[in-house]
């Protein structure tokens, strides 16, 4: 191992309902979905119209500014519906199994760079790679100054990647050697440094070992200790699985669009782990985790501080390898800001005794626990805000719109997930990762 980064500052919510170490890999769906939305400032056009035969890799839409990154289906199958929302925005593609034809591609036993980049262009592995800043997918033309695959996890209930790719060390490793072909440094691999795991054994990486307190895993908190982004810097993400998926292409030849996801929340009653494929239909996933009925449960793609809501009729998000699913906060407390009449609420603020026990696990709610009101300075902010950034002076200037002193604050450094935590602590209660969603769209669009 190179190095250890340790970080403070931040929170670990403790939330019941964590996925067993189990996987289940005999799910069957048979509908899957891309949905555009996960894919942050993309424009998509369709390549397929309604009751298209596809086969497994085949394109489905293309990024209308980079017309050579292509999406593509995770199934053989049938075009099932196409959703669209307000103005005819493309919501969801749904595609209904039929058959396991496959796009296979004729993969060189040594490739180079140019290679590399039109194999994954063409077959839909592209869009696994981000860069910062921004978070958008990557631009082929780009060199990143290095690749970073943050494998370590702090968010609540989040997934454990030793596990669910222990027995995929060779794809792994395959895929690590085709990414360090683009770029000038050896990739950057962050890994859990109180534990030895399959990721040390990784060869042809730079190991960093990370401790701390959510949110530490997060790429930006990580880059910013590592290798800060300067002006006009390019650094690429990935998640662990998808270089496993990259792996197995250029072992292959297909598009395997492998996703296991934990099921996880107080909500279920089996909490697990489903292999399975990229846009697999949830409620396929709900019939066997099993939901506790009693309850008015929302389900949120990702993790609860900075998933997205969707339902049981919906569709596991493009890059998420967790479900949660927690229950709706539509029930108030009597007397609720007395601080001895509820301790379930793990409250960063001390206004309940919930931090007298840290290792206790927590079922909680979405309730807000009080309403929006002005922003005032109580230094709440930076008490979970790890990153060398003023958070409070940067969401004021994201606010107001004011391009160079965004700049100035940092807004290339981070992307919205980095405020999950500040939503959840802000006793303000304003949408601080809504805020910076809509900044960095600004930037994208006044300065590219």
């Amino acid at each position: 191992m190179s190095k250890d980064i340790s970080f403070r500052k931040g929170a670990d919510i403790n939330l019941k309902g964590k996925a067993k170490n189990f996987i289940n890999d005999k799910i069957t769906s048979q509908s899957y979905a891309l949905q555009p939305d996960d894919f942050f400032s993309l424009t998509p056009k369709l390549e397929i119209r309604e009751n298209d035969y596809v086969s497994q890799g085949s394109p489905i839409f293309h990024d209308k500014k980079n017309p050579e990154i292509k999406f593509v289906s995770p199934v053989s199958g049938i075009i099932s519906n196409i959703v669209r929302g307000p103005k005819r925005k493309i919501e969801t593609i749904e595609i209904e199994l039929n058959g396991n034809k496959k796009i296979v591609h004729d993969i060189p036993s040594n490739p180079d760079k140019k290679s590399i980049i039109e194999l994954l262009t063409l077959s839909g592995c592209w869009p696994f790679i981000r860069q910062r800043p921004y978070n958008v997918i990557a631009n082929p033309g780009d060199i990143p100054r290095y690749i970073l695959i943050s494998c370590f996890t702090s968010a609540p209930l989040d997934v454990d990647f030793d596990f669910i790719l222990k027995n995929n060390h060779e794809d792994f490793q395959r895929g690590v050697q085709i990414l360090n072909k683009l770029t000038k440094k050896s990739t950057i691999l962050t890994v859990n440094s109180k534990s030895k795991n399959l990721f040390n054994n990784i060869n042809d990486v730079d190991v960093v070992g990370v401790s701390g307190p959510h949110p530490s895993s997060n790429e930006s908190v990580q880059i910013q200790k590592i290798s800060p982004i300067n002006m006009g810097d390019k650094v690429w993400v990935i998640r662990p699985e998808d270089v496993v998926n990259i792996g197995l292409f250029f072992k292959t030849g297909t598009y395997t669009a492998q996703r296991t996801v934990a099921v996880a929340g107080s909500c279920i009653k089996n909490p697990q782990y489903f292999r399975t494929k990229i846009g697999v239909k949830i409620d396929d996933l709900i019939k066997i985790a099993k939901l506790n009925k009693k309850r008015d449960i929302r389900f949120i793609n990702g993790d609860v501080l900075s998933g997205s809501l969707t339902s049981q009729d919906g569709y596991i998000g493009f890059y998420n390898n967790l479900l949660s699913v927690i229950p709706e906060g539509n029930k108030y407390r009597m007397f609720g800001w007395l601080p001895f009449v509820d301790n379930d609420i793990p409250s960063l603020s001390k206004t309940s005794f919930s931090w007298l026990f840290r290792n206790k696990t927590f079922d909680i709610d979405t309730n807000l626990n009080g309403e929006e009101r002005a922003l005032v300075v109580t230094g709440e902010m930076e008490k979970v805000f790890p990153m060398d950034i003023y958070p409070m002076q940067l969401l004021k200037v994201c606010m107001t719109g004011d391009i160079e002193k965004m700049e100035a604050y940092g807004i290339y450094e981070v992307v919205p997930e980095d405020f999950g935590l500040i939503d959840y602590s802000c006793t303000s209660k304003i949408e601080a990762q809504e805020i910076i969603s809509d900044a960095i769209e600004l930037m994208i669009k006044e300065v590219g």
